[in-house]
């Protein structure tokens, strides 16, 4: 073979690339649980709608406020005629006989409006929560859906590497048989022409690959250069699956929609009930003091008053708020029924999926690919000593790297019919 670099060369070239290898930063690679973690705590979308949970929180202190009592202060006793003084005549003296009147007031909430407010606002944050758990369900299903097709992506680079490879190998054959005059000149060259096929397909697997790590990285709100960015985890499918019913029942458990749905009817519900007591008037209970010195009374001149002031409901001023409010229950009951309803549909289509993917794959690993393995092998064996054609070894090699490609698709489908019937579920039940 003739040598790429000079022999006097080789050793500088050798220790050039092992010094170069040494200053280059390790490769970063994540599991699927080291990428979860990472991406719960520095997705940017999922910290957002954490604040505003919190924010949910924070409008409970608000909703449990007292009012506030009120303080007046009342003037009487302004002079509003004219003073006769003998020898001095008539003249004004309108702040002579002046009292203050200090006076503090309450408004007194009824039927347990406080509490209504606060239990709302509570059941808000609940409800708030659990659309959290909802949004980050979703987000990681696209997360997951990205690592499965960054691992598939990785299968197919794997795959093209080993074709090309292989393929190289029958080139060097074909160019031997060709020296001994076993080989038309014109077959070498199809031969050499089809490289072009596997050094596209090559090329368009780097890119598949590194468009899938930087949408992954997307989601992961990663800086890591793209070079120094890699995923492992086993890319392979399982025969064992639970019974259809058993996946219903965790979905209407765990699914964090389906929850949000039943705690909107509760608190339409206690919506209800607080527009109900906002109908009803609230008093106001109220104080005062005063001094008078001309009262003749001499143990009379200091009084404290008290008075209750109760709005007359001539008019009810909340009808339509409790109507209001008894249509939301309504309303939210007939979307609790439509969210159980999606949540079979969606764990039912799913399972359907990957049953239908271990169905297909299952004889693709016991049968398929070993077969087209060993009909590959035999016919380059063949056709290396003359005993196969031109199109055989070619009909071979194709059909050995559509099986294989198949195989690895098989398996993509089935990673995400498993990431599909997770979402569909509301939490992990198929790693």
């Amino acid at each position: 073979m003739k040598q790429i670099f000079p022999s006097g060369r080789a050793p500088v070239m050798a220790a050039l690339i092992f010094a170069v290898a040494s200053f280059c930063p390790a490769q970063q690679s994540l599991t699927w649980d080291q990428a979860k973690a990472k991406f719960e705590s520095a997705n940017p979308a999922l910290k957002a709608d954490a604040d505003n949970v919190d924010e949910m929180k924070a409008a409970e202190v608000t909703a449990f406020l007292r009012p506030n009592p009120s303080i007046g202060l009342a003037s009487d006793g302004l002079q509003i005629a004219p003073h006769t003084t003998p020898g001095l005549g008539k003249h004004w003296l309108p702040l002579t006989g002046t009292q203050l009147v200090p006076s503090i007031s309450y408004l007194h909430e009824r039927e347990h409006k406080r509490e209504l407010r606060l239990q709302s606002a509570k059941q808000g944050t609940q409800i708030a929560g659990s659309q959290h758990d909802d949004l980050e369900r979703n987000l990681l299903f696209d997360l997951r859906s990205v690592f499965v097709q960054t691992l598939q992506a990785k299968a197919v680079l794997d795959l093209a590497t080993a074709d090309l490879a292989y393929y190289d190998k029958i080139i060097e054959i074909s160019r031997s048989r060709f020296k001994a005059g076993d080989l038309a000149h014109i077959d070498l060259i199809r031969i050499e022409l089809l490289r072009a096929q596997y050094e596209v397909e090559l090329q368009s697997a780097i890119v598949d690959l590194r468009t899938a790590k930087i949408q992954l990285q997307q989601l992961l709100n990663d800086r890591t250069p793209v070079e120094q960015f890699d995923v492992t985890g086993p890319f392979d499918f399982s025969e064992e699956l639970k019974p259809l019913d058993d996946f219903r029942q965790i979905a209407l458990d765990q699914r964090p929609d389906l929850r949000a749905a039943l705690e909107s009817i509760e608190q339409a519900q206690t919506n209800h009930k607080l527009a109900i007591a906002n109908g009803s008037a609230d008093p106001t209970f109220a104080s005062w003091y005063s001094y008078n010195p001309a009262f003749n009374n001499p143990f009379g001149r200091y009084t404290i008053g008290a008075s209750v002031n109760v709005p007359l409901r001539v008019f009810d001023r909340n009808q339509g708020e409790k109507q209001r409010t008894q249509i939301d229950i309504d309303r939210n009951q007939q979307l609790t029924d439509a969210a159980r309803a999606q949540v079979f549909s969606d764990v039912d289509s799913a399972y359907a999926e990957i049953v239908s993917s271990i169905a297909l794959l299952k004889p693709y690993k016991a049968q398929y690919k070993d077969q087209a393995l060993e009909v590959r092998d035999t016919v380059t064996y063949a056709y290396e000593n003359g005993g196969a054609s031109l199109m055989d070894f070619l009909n071979a090699q194709s059909d050995y790297r559509t099986v294989q490609l198949a195989y690895v698709q098989l398996v993509g489908s089935y990673l995400a019919a498993a990431g599909q019937l997770n979402l569909a579920v509301g939490r992990e039940v198929i790693q």
